[in-house]
């Protein structure tokens, strides 16, 4: 079992699904991925590496010879990996990790139109195109993807899950948003917020809209990168979850709260409201700020009992492995 990916040893939610799914699987799964080959950060999205000698790729393929192939991403070794197995004749299935058409509109301008013609292009001949929701799978539906498509849930690891959750202060809401700091993530939307003083904001990630943020919200806390017990006790130790992208396809960062006891509050579009029971682990609507209010009622002990038993990295890897080696759902 092969997967190709444009993106492994980054700090994202593509990454780290499939460094989970490795994790839990009993089977030999090979991964080729930029640090392996010459590469340079992308243009717009520096933590993409685009490899320099796809050449290469195209013989770590061949020498590896895998019964079954997974391609992730559609960067440069995703279009490798395509043209392999097309001139082999090699079936093979892929993912659907980023809404492209809505990310390049947003942080290039670039029209849908062109994007989602490629991204058509790109998974046409994949025996099954994997996403992580059903409202993802009905928008590729919507845009004229003709392939099977599947979808693939996610999971929590336990050393995320914190014992016990700090409980709700009389002061201060404490508001957290966790992932990559970058313009299309729409965080604007929480670090404004922190302008209003009943509202303590924290931002756990880095990225290159970090240090504007920081500049433009001097009472927002930015943290960095944590991993581990370190960041299940970030995700205790806050109220409400504040989710404001609106081009996200799923948001393993969600499920990490959820899972700690700590309801979401988010727009109403793909990706949240897939998760998110509304009115039960979190609110979701056009008021983002009345979302937060109403999460704050929510019953967080319940919340945390019913999402651990929702999300297993387990259930994740046997519908990916069902679908590479083509069983039936």
């Amino acid at each position: 079992m092969l997967i190709i990916s444009d993106t492994f040893d980054q700090v994202n939610g593509v990454s780290n699904t499939y460094k989970n799914l490795i994790r839990v699987s009993d089977e030999k799964i090979d991964v080729l991925h930029p640090s392996m080959f010459k590469s340079v950060s992308a243009p717009l999205y520096p933590e993409v590496q685009l490899v320099i000698n796809p050449w290469r790729v195209y013989q770590a393929i061949r020498d590896i010879d895998p019964s079954h192939i997974h391609i992730a991403t559609e960067g440069v070794m995703g279009l490798v990996a395509r043209s392999y197995c097309k001139k082999h004749c090699i079936t093979y299935t892929t993912s659907y990790h980023t809404k492209w058409p809505e990310f390049m509109k947003r942080i290039a301008k670039f029209p849908e139109f062109f994007t989602k013609a490629f991204v058509r292009w790109f998974h046409k001949h994949s025996r099954c195109v994997l996403v992580p929701t059903p409202g993802m799978k009905e928008e590729l539906e919507s845009i004229g993807f003709k392939n099977e498509i599947r979808v693939w849930t996610r999971g929590v690891s336990s050393e995320i899950i914190a014992k016990q959750r700090t409980a709700q202060q009389d002061g201060q809401i404490r508001l957290l948003n966790v992932g990559r700091v970058s313009r299309e993530k729409n965080l604007e939307k929480i670090c404004e917020l922190s302008e209003d003083s009943k509202y303590q904001v924290t931002i756990v990630g880095d990225g290159p809209y970090r240090a504007e943020l920081e500049e433009k919200y001097p009472r927002v806390k930015f943290l960095g990168y944590k991993f581990g017990e370190e960041l299940a006790k970030v995700y205790a130790d806050n109220d409400v979850f504040v989710f404001p992208s609106l081009t996200d396809t799923f948001g393993i960062v969600m499920i990490e709260s959820l899972c700690n006891g700590t309801p979401v509050a988010a727009y109403d579009v793909t990706g949240p409201k897939d998760v998110i029971r509304n009115g039960e682990t979190g609110y979701l609507g056009d008021d983002l700020e009345e979302n937060i209010r109403l999460c704050l009622s929510l019953d967080c002990s319940k919340i945390k009992k019913t999402s651990i038993k929702d999300w297993s990295w387990q259930t994740s890897f046997d519908q990916f492995n069902d679908a590479l080696t083509g069983t039936k759902k």
